[in-house]
């Protein structure tokens, strides 16, 4: 016997012997789920778009976001967001087609993301107005580490591509092929493990702006 059975062995005696009747774990969640909307959070505005910025601007997320009329508009938005903050046009762009169709010949492109990148520009698949959340699905034109590895991480959402709740995403996929990996990012990269203080930038992007395109 290993100090882990022993461990557990001992965590068992003393909860003592006890039965889950399936029945009554089913009862109770189809109770939760016949009420669903008295269980979620109020949104932070009617709107979507209203909601998903409100949320993703809020200091717990500290992110900054805006919004442009089309997809047309990105690339002065990045344009805008790197002259505010000294920034070159210098940019490593996500292998997604529709990313890539976009005017970008004002920047220097860079096709991969270098472990010292300073702006990334990549595209979520979807986005949660619950938590601003952005949900990325990993794939051939969505590398992870393009989330992960620059200072600046400046993502497209298009309005349409907004969700209200976050099981209202798990309901989109259910039943569909799942990639490798599955990144929800709410916000820039940070930690309070240290003396409870927050500092971004810990483990990913120190700043994170999400341009939301369409209406």
């Amino acid at each position: 016997m290993t100090a882990r059975d022993d461990i557990l062995g001992r965590v068992r005696a003393a909860l003592g012997r006890r039965s889950i009747d399936a029945a009554t774990v089913q009862h109770a969640a189809a109770a939760l789920l016949t009420d669903l909307p008295s269980t979620r959070p109020d949104l932070l505005a009617s709107s979507l778009v209203e909601a998903f910025i409100a949320r993703v601007t809020s200091p717990k997320v500290a992110a900054s976001a805006e919004q442009v009329a089309s997809l047309a508009d990105v690339p002065a938005a990045v344009a805008a967001y790197l002259e505010l903050r000294r920034l070159p046009p210098v940019v490593a762009l996500q292998p997604h087609a529709l990313l890539r169709s976009l005017e970008w010949s004002a920047f220097e492109v860079r096709t991969q993301v270098a472990p010292d990148e300073s702006a990334a520009v990549g595209m979520a698949k979807w986005g949660i107005a619950e938590t601003g959340s952005l949900v990325f699905h990993s794939g051939s034109d969505s590398p992870v580490l393009a989330n992960f590895l620059p200072l600046h991480h400046i993502v497209l959402l298009r309005s349409a591509d907004i969700l209200a709740y976050l099981e209202d995403y798990a309901a989109l996929i259910a039943g569909q092929p799942m990639p490798r990996n599955v990144n929800l990012i709410t916000g820039a990269s940070g930690t309070t493990d240290i003396e409870g203080s927050l500092v971004l930038g810990a483990h990913g992007p120190r700043y994170m702006h999400v341009v939301v395109a369409g209406s």
